[in-house]
């Protein structure tokens, strides 16, 4: 904890310092540095607050040590000051934990919103029909967190699922406990057009990515090629008359986005720019992430979207995520949405991971 202690105490300088800049008219004045100064504090009230707590238990400790050793005459008093003595203790390791996890280096996403994309894949039919149980269970996730989910596009199947559905998911905090979500799930169960009862496997993947507004990546307007089209499918006569449908491809990458789900161009247009800007930037953190793995396998997978991260097994009521190790036989919860369980497992062993490297480090 010694090592720590230094950070502890520059990072409550900067709390104060903040406290004070805050304060500055100049500062109030620039809206933008205010915001920003105002998040850093926000930021780093919680890790100060616990430092503060830590250090009134530190000297409760002293206190209670020194008053021992001097000696009471009261037993009563004496057995008083043990007790207290011992649940300082007991309080001083739990702080000493949550502040070790509050010093670990933050993703700079975390806070962000996402934009999710699953698509059926191996398995026809039935994985169209699994990636639409998959959008259930995370669009009731998201209602138990108060998050708001809106479909921003999606192509579905004869039989009811999807071919590909993408949607933006705003709340709190929504992309550090869905960033593990992304990579190849597995389902095994039989089929609804199955008549001989056999159990099959079939796969959907699911991309997660932080939506990009106040963009860390510039996208050169020179490298898109934008193509408008008349929209095809349902929609009245309004959705074929008017050349409405969008295509954007950022040349560089080879990335293609088309919208055709609202009624406008203008519409279509800034939502195929929200999810192009979202692609291109995964595009390019996954090359980053690549070359990262290289030296360092990330705790919790690679997020590639290859790997197979999680079996889903109908028949033995059995959710198994194979990064970690973890099955759970409440599958049927799990796909309604109850999905904390494996959430939390998931921080917990990426924070335990993380502990180890800054205590090692």
């Amino acid at each position: 904890m010694d090592k720590l202690f230094d950070r502890l105490q520059m990072l409550e300088d900067r709390y104060e310092e903040l406290g004070e800049l805050l304060s500055d008219p100049d500062v109030i004045a620039d809206t933008k540095r205010f915001m920003e100064l105002s998040k850093e504090m926000a930021d780093l009230r919680e890790t100060v607050e616990k430092y503060n707590k830590y250090k009134q238990v530190i000297q409760q400790i002293k206190d209670d040590e020194e008053m021992l050793s001097a000696g009471l005459d009261d037993d009563e008093m004496t057995t008083m000051v043990k007790e207290e003595l011992a649940s300082s203790k007991t309080e001083k390791e739990q702080l000493e934990e949550e502040i070790k996890i509050l010093l670990l280096p933050k993703d700079p996403n975390d806070d962000k919103n996402i934009i999710m994309e699953i698509r059926g894949a191996a398995g026809g039919d039935e994985a169209s029909l699994f990636a639409g149980d998959l959008f259930t269970m995370y669009s009731k996730y998201a209602e138990h967190q108060g998050w708001n989910i809106e479909v921003i596009d999606k192509t579905m199947t004869e039989v009811g699922g999807f071919k590909e559905i993408a949607l933006l998911i705003n709340g709190r905090s929504v992309y550090s406990k869905l960033k593990y979500e992304s990579g190849a799930h597995r389902v095994q169960r039989i089929p609804v057009t199955e008549s001989q009862g056999r159990v099959h496997t079939s796969t959907a993947t699911v991309v997660v990515m932080p939506e990009e507004e106040d963009v860390e990546i510039e996208i050169d307007p020179k490298d898109i090629r934008v193509d408008v089209y008349r929209a095809s499918g349902a929609g009245g006569q309004h959705i074929n008359k008017t050349s409405s449908a969008v295509r954007m491809t950022h040349l560089p990458t080879g990335i293609v986005v088309a919208m055709q789900d609202q009624r406008s161009q203008q519409q279509n247009r800034e939502k195929a720019m929200k999810i192009l800007r979202a692609r291109v930037y995964d595009y390019y953190a996954a090359q980053e992430q690549s070359a990262y793995d290289e030296n360092r396998k990330s705790a919790v997978g690679t997020g590639d979207r290859s790997e197979r991260i999680r079996t889903y097994n109908y028949p033995q009521n059995r959710v198994t995520d194979h990064r970690i190790g973890l099955s759970l036989n409440k599958l049927d919860r799990i796909m309604n949405g109850e999905l904390e369980d494996v959430i939390d497992a998931l921080v917990l062993y990426d924070q335990t991971k993380a502990l180890e490297e800054l205590q090692n480090g």
